[in-house]
């Protein structure tokens, strides 16, 4: 972060342009993550936490607990060293206030998502009222590379931040169905998959054909995708979809079932599948694209790079690091602070009790090393 980012107040309702700060859980110099709770703002009608959107050492801290505060005001700046101060004189945020004017009733968006919403010509009517838009939310609505502004061609339809297709039509896709339906807040509008013999329905969900049906989909203002090709043969097979997916403008939400756990301290990346019954403990990380399936514990402070894929009831103690594209089969253990390299293969009921070598095999029901 070369410029320090200012946290400014967003609108909660538009018809009061002023918050109560409820609640402060910062101080100067504090370096928080993206994600940390800043404050809690409060309303005649509505409350809301505001989150940090990058993270940085807390500096030009400028209001107390108890004050009230302008929508577009700077509640304080994040930072990279925790001694930066602002320049003597700052735009007015007049102007940004009576931009915030022009929200729709019941949207409730900060600064710069505003802002980025309005650069990307996004319509606010669509986007939804039940959560406090941030940056962060909004950019999962652009596509993973903007193109210029000549060969940028506008959907026809506004984006849909609750639309999102899903990329094959195989029994992960099943099971990724049940997991969307049960989160709530997403529709499906239907599943793609490049083999003829998938099509009709696929749990009551339209196939609607293979890959030729993405630019049209995202010409009607579909941004969101999931990837359902698991990739247990060949890991390189579901990096292609995700190239093929980000390359036609799509983005990759996180998914959490709801009867799974994932701590507060833990990290999820795009693309992540996390099933029901699974654990993420505590300031555990997950990936871009990994996949954590039914009842499987990922324990304290482990580390899954991107593409990895945690079968069904496997086992990691803490501090377990899974580099990117390794597979730990299902039922499979692995002991406290154990390194599994790169694209290893952990067979089914494994235990493994030293670090696994990149591209190594530890055959199912094997204990490592021998």
């Amino acid at each position: 972060m070369d410029t320090p980012f200012p946290v400014t107040i967003p609108l909660l309702n538009p018809n009061e342009p002023e918050a109560f700060l409820a609640a402060l859980h910062i101080q100067p110099g504090q370096y928080v993550k993206a994600g940390d709770a800043l404050c809690i703002l409060e309303t005649t009608k509505s409350a809301a936490e505001i989150q940090a959107e990058h993270a940085g050492y807390v500096t030009d801290l400028r209001f107390q607990t108890g004050e009230t505060i302008q929508a577009g005001q700077i509640l304080c700046y994040l930072a990279d060293t925790p001694d930066w101060t602002p320049p003597d004189s700052e735009p007015s945020n007049e102007s940004a206030i009576q931009a915030e004017q022009a929200v729709p009733e019941g949207l409730r968006i900060t600064q710069p998502a505003l802002a980025l919403a309005r650069q990307n010509q996004i319509d606010l009517s669509q986007l939804p009222k039940d959560q406090l838009i941030t940056e962060t939310i909004l950019r999962a609505l652009l596509p993973a590379q903007m193109p210029t502004q000549l060969e940028y061609s506008p959907p026809t339809t506004p984006a849909d931040s609750t639309a999102l297709i899903i990329y094959g039509g195989g029994g992960h896709a099943k099971a990724l169905i049940d997991v969307i339906q049960a989160m709530g807040g997403y529709r499906i509008v239907g599943v793609l998959d490049d083999n003829p013999a998938v099509r009709g329905e696929l749990l009551d969900v339209p196939v609607l054909g293979g890959a030729e049906q993405l630019a049209n989909l995202h010409q009607q203002g579909i941004r969101l995708a999931v990837n359902a090709v698991g990739g247990i043969g060949n890991v390189k097979i579901r990096i292609q979809i995700f190239e093929r997916l980000a390359q036609d403008g799509f983005a990759f939400p996180a998914l959490v079932h709801p009867r799974a756990v994932v701590e507060p301290s833990a990290s999820l990346s795009a693309g992540v599948q996390v099933f029901p019954l699974a654990y993420v403990g505590s300031e555990a990380k997950a990936g871009f694209g990994t996949i954590i399936n039914t009842g499987a514990i990922i324990s304290h402070e482990c580390s899954l790079g991107d593409f990895v894929n945690i079968s069904p009831g496997a086992i990691l103690a803490g501090q377990v690091q899974v580099d990117s594209g390794a597979l730990v089969g299902m039922g499979a253990t692995i002991n406290l602070q154990v390194k599994v390299g790169a694209g290893a293969r952990i067979g089914n009921g494994a235990t493994v009790k030293s670090d696994v070598p990149a591209g190594g095999v530890v055959r199912a029901g094997a204990t490592w090393p021998a």
